[in-house]
């Protein structure tokens, strides 16, 4: 009798199961965890979500073209390999680099009354914080073995949502990040700037996670600046947001973004009664963003008001992806998202608002425009409503156009100079969005980044 292995065969009329593989990049990253995991922080508690989310990404690998949500911003396509992982841990820098990057976090603005500074997704400075924060600590590495029961709470609340690919690789690799807890009532006039820098020269991953807390009637500035790198980056991360009843916050967050980085950033934002949450995003540069928002309506009266502007060169790409779940009645969401498109550039807004059959009375807008500054340029927008109530308001829309040459003529017939004609009419396009932004300093830092870079478009044109 032979003893040759037997092979098993598929039975009849049973397809055989596809093995999906993996890219280069997916590998790596899953195979990172295992010699990082000793050294990130987090109790029994984190550790055991970390690897519940490291089995789903390596299940799941990179989102791509297939996936609905990233048809237009494939991933698995574009992260043809993975950057090896920012060293984690305490370490020593340069006083006057991070002096230097609090000084430049946004320009004419001044933030250092307020801020902590991340290098390489590790905290290593702070200042003011401990007097506007209830937190024991800013920085999450240092509190994430013992948490208090709020902070645990809320990071295994989002992190369990391990169905999304970049989600869970957050999860399961964050080394740091902010961690804000603004007591009911305070009102804070001061911005709290949360500043991501680097130092290293080389190519590197970085994964950080951030948790704010807005107490009952708090007000508050948020500013998160991600700041140019010298060498390619490839950035996840996620600010998570419980913006208690009356409170209001505005949430501004600047990217900076080089050629051949990966920037891949969420914010999850839960709002309670009568509140109102007003983001701003500008993305700048020539890598590639992705920027998921997602925002619930957990209590009646409250009101989420997004604006954005893309400025993007080169082969830049740029993708703004928001769910806005309208869970309860009588709520407002806006939303606009500017985008300039030169070169081979290319911009993305993807905005899906929910109205659940409960939630009456909802008012819903959303606009995307782009303005295109090449033939080569490509804009995709996909606005979404999902209405299951009767009693709303909703609309969405859409616009794409290049700059009206009798606009430039005119100008130019006052002694206006081309390039300074067009840049007027670029600036006049974004300002609209820009105007969203608040307080004024913070609107004025926003203005002068986008002359930066018109400037520069000029220069180049």
């Amino acid at each position: 009798m032979s003893s040759a292995p037997q092979l098993k065969t598929q039975p009849a009329g049973r397809p055989a199961p596809v093995q999906v593989l993996k890219t280069k990049a997916e590998t790596a990253l899953a195979e990172a965890f295992p010699s990082v995991e000793p050294r990130l922080p987090g109790g029994d508690w984190l550790r055991q979500l970390r690897r519940a989310a490291i089995g789903a990404f390596a299940a799941e690998g990179l989102p791509h073209r297939r996936v609905e949500e990233w048809k237009y911003t494939d991933l698995r396509a574009a992260m043809r390999e993975a950057f090896p992982l920012a060293a984690t841990g305490r370490a020593s820098h340069d006083p006057r680099a991070i002096a230097a990057s609090v000084r430049d976090a946004l320009p004419g603005l001044d933030v250092s009354q307020a801020f902590a500074i991340f290098m390489d997704g590790i905290g290593v400075a702070e200042n003011g914080l401990s007097k506007l924060s209830e937190s024991e600590r800013p920085f999450l590495a240092a509190l994430a073995d013992h948490p208090p029961a709020w902070l645990e709470h809320e990071i295994s609340e989002v992190s369990q949502h391990v169905t999304e690919a970049t989600l869970a690789l957050n999860t399961a690799l964050f080394s740091d990040g902010a961690v804000l807890d603004i007591a009911a009532g305070r009102e804070i006039e001061t911005p709290i700037a949360l500043i991501f820098a680097h130092d290293d020269a080389a190519p590197r991953t970085t994964v950080t996670r951030n948790v704010v807390r807005i107490g009952k009637g708090a007000k508050v500035v948020l500013i998160e600046c991600h700041m140019a790198p010298k060498a390619a980056r490839q950035v996840n991360t996620l600010t998570q947001l419980d913006i208690g009843e009356g409170a209001e916050v505005v949430h501004v967050t600047v990217i900076n973004n080089k050629e051949g980085s990966i920037h891949l950033g969420r914010t999850v934002a839960r709002l309670g009664t009568n509140t109102s949450y007003r983001p701003f995003q500008l993305v700048i540069g020539e890598g590639l963003t992705r920027n998921d928002l997602s925002v619930t309506f957990r209590g009646q009266h409250s009101t989420f008001d997004l604006g954005a502007a893309q400025l993007l060169r080169g082969r830049g790409h740029a993708d703004v992806t928001l769910v806005v779940d309208h869970a309860v009645p009588h709520c407002t969401s806006r939303e606009l998202v500017k985008s300039v498109l030169a070169d081979q550039a290319r911009g993305v807004f993807q905005g899906k608002v929910i109205v659940r059959p409960d939630a009456q009375k909802t008012d819903g807008k959303q606009m995307a425009q782009a303005l295109m500054l090449s033939p080569d340029a490509e804009f995709d927008s996909k606005p979404e409503l999902e209405i299951y109530a009767d009693d709303v308001v909703c609309g969405h829309g859409s616009t794409v156009a290049e700059i009206d040459p009798d606009l430039v003529f005119y100008l130019q017939s006052r002694g206006i100079p081309r390039p300074a004609a067009l840049a007027m009419l670029i600036e006049s396009f974004v300002g609209e969005a820009i105007d969203k932004a608040e307080p004024a300093g913070v609107q004025d830092a926003l203005r002068t980044l986008a002359q930066l870079w018109l400037a520069d478009e000029a220069g180049a044109a």
